[in-house]
């Protein structure tokens, strides 16, 4: 697909730098230079500013609310860029976060910022950041996430180090090297002539459907997979499948794989217990939905790739 790279969270530019990962001196330097730029994130809510990330100097007092040293994301224009877990900050009154739920509408705002500054939603924004910015805040919560939930090693249960500027973590135990952990997601769009399936997932707002997606099984291609999880979800039987995009998608570590999928039977029998409804919908109807204009579908989220697959589909821009 001409266009994939252009979807939300691709393509930002950044140089990820891989060998400056292993010299601690290389980076040490970078985070003794005042041109270096660390994006605090708390409980996975990257620091906002404006229309762009909160990119903050060094050494700057938020960043001392940080229990583990930055992690190294790149270079972007030349410059060396990190991300700082500050989640043992505690919020002012007031603003604490929302529990639970499918989206965190509340913003934080750190004492030692100007007003403009705020801990926010990724979700909620990702369509409207620069594109190197998006691309960085999404590596960032996605990595951050990871030494959250793997601060043990998996082989011996001991504490584990973190090392390689944050894209590894060791066992000071049994030697063994842990690694980001990235979840392989295929999501389809699947089409009968002019009709496309979408369904919704239990829980999710009213009105919000979307593309089906799943996770890929261990031993099993995408092809595979998208049959699989079609057939599971609906009943309906795929034939030909093929790759168009994927997505970066750090909620929390998805890579999601977004391809067409030609359905070869129209029935739906749903599985309640994976969706809580399924339909064909026309062309027309899709892009009604786009114009805000369906009495019972809300338009796709701005910057997720099934608004990207769809969006793309109704134009006739897949190839």
């Amino acid at each position: 697909m001409r266009l994939a790279e252009t979807v939300t969270f691709a393509a930002g530019g950044l140089d990820r730098a891989a060998w400056m990962r292993g010299k601690p001196d290389v980076i040490a330097g970078h985070l003794a230079d005042a041109t270096a730029r660390v994006l605090p994130v708390w409980r996975g809510k990257p620091l906002f500013a404006g229309d762009g990330a909160g990119w903050l100097m060094p050494g700057h007092a938020v960043l001392r609310e940080a229990a583990e040293a930055p992690v190294f994301l790149g270079l972007a224009q030349g410059l060396a860029h990190f991300a700082a877990d500050i989640s043992g900050w505690e919020p002012p009154a007031g603003e604490a976060a929302e529990p639970g739920g499918f989206f965190d509408a509340t913003e934080q705002h750190h004492p030692a910022l100007p007003g403009g500054y705020r801990f926010g939603e990724l979700r909620g924004v990702m369509a409207a950041l620069p594109r190197a910015d998006a691309e960085m805040a999404a590596t960032a919560r996605a990595i951050l996430n990871w030494h959250r939930s793997h601060r043990f090693c998996s082989s011996c249960g001991a504490p584990s180090a973190v090392s390689e500027a944050g894209w590894q973590r060791r066992c000071p135990q049994c030697a063994a090297q842990h690694f980001p952990r990235t979840d392989p997601v295929v999501i389809m769009l699947v089409t009968r002539g002019d009709f496309a399936l979408l369904g919704r997932s239990p829980g999710w707002p009213g009105g919000m459907f979307s593309l089906l997606a799943g996770f890929v099984e261990p031993g099993e291609t995408i092809e595979a997979a998208v049959r699989r999880e079609v057939a599971e979800e609906t009943g309906v039987g795929i034939g030909q499948v093929r790759y168009l995009a994927s997505q970066p998608w750090p909620f929390p570590a998805s890579l999601m794989i977004g391809c067409a999928a030609e359905a070869i039977s129209g029935e739906i029998t749903l599985d309640p217990a994976e969706l809580d409804a399924a339909l064909w919908l026309s062309r027309e109807e899709i892009a009604q939905v786009f114009m805000g204009d369906h009495p019972a579908i809300r338009p796709p989220r701005e910057g997720a790739i099934a608004r990207f697959l769809l969006a793309n589909w109704l134009r006739g821009s897949l190839d």
